[in-house]
C-alpha cells in the first residue's frame, strides 16, 4: 500500500476515533458527581490519553515512506 493511501486511510480513521471518543466522553461526564475537582481530574485524563491509542496507527501510517 503506498504512502498516499495510508495517510488518507489513516486520517479517516483518526477523525472516526476522535468522534466516538469525544461522544463517550461527553457521555460519561454527565455521569460524574457534582464535584469541580473530580470534573477536573476527568477532562484532565481523558483530555490528555486520546492520544496514546492513536499511536498504533500513526506509526503504521509512518512506515514505509
Amino acid at each position: 500500500m503506498n504512502g498516499r493511501l495510508k495517510s488518507f486511510l489513516g486520517g479517516i480513521a483518526i477523525l472516526v476515533f476522535l468522534l466516538a471518543y469525544v461522544s463517550a466522553a461527553v457521555a460519561l461526564a454527565d455521569h460524574l458527581p457534582d464535584n469541580q475537582i473530580a470534573r477536573l481530574a476527568f477532562f484532565a485524563v481523558v483530555g490528555l490519553a486520546w492520544g496514546v491509542p492513536l499511536i498504533p496507527l500513526l506509526s503504521w501510517m509512518a512506515k514505509g515512506r
